[in-house]
């Protein structure tokens, strides 16, 4: 069963390592910053979707980590084959199958900017 006490806990633990306000990652993993409220403040219990939009955006974080804290946090470096292939012109990583869409960079006085792909 899921400590949501100590789930909050790494959670916070992501957002600070990652220089972010709850209003950006709310917005970084695409749920409404009420929810992050919620969550964060012990209110509601994350969902599975929620965990799941948290591991898609942060491939550092190990799920089992953020559900049981069991592992480390980040995970340690991927192996050189495990990157993605650089210089490649169609943007496309090789070990995922993912198209490169779009890069967030966000600040740490909570202003981001986005870069997308012409």
């Amino acid at each position: 069963m899921l400590d949501t006490v100590s789930f909050i806990s790494r959670l916070k633990t992501i957002l600070t390592h990652n220089e972010l306000s709850s209003a950006a990652f709310a917005d970084l993993i695409a749920v409404q910053r009420s929810s992050i409220s919620h969550i964060l403040n012990g209110r509601n219990k994350p969902s599975l979707e929620f965990i799941m939009k948290v591991n898609d955006a942060f491939p550092e974080v190990d799920l089992q980590w953020l559900l049981y804290d069991k592992g480390n946090y980040p995970k340690t470096k991927t192996s050189d084959s495990q990157k993605s292939t650089k210089g490649s012109n169609d943007k496309i990583d090789k070990t995922i199958g993912k198209k490169l869409e779009r890069i967030i960079m966000f600040y740490s006085d909570g202003t981001f900017k986005t870069y997308t792909e012409l």
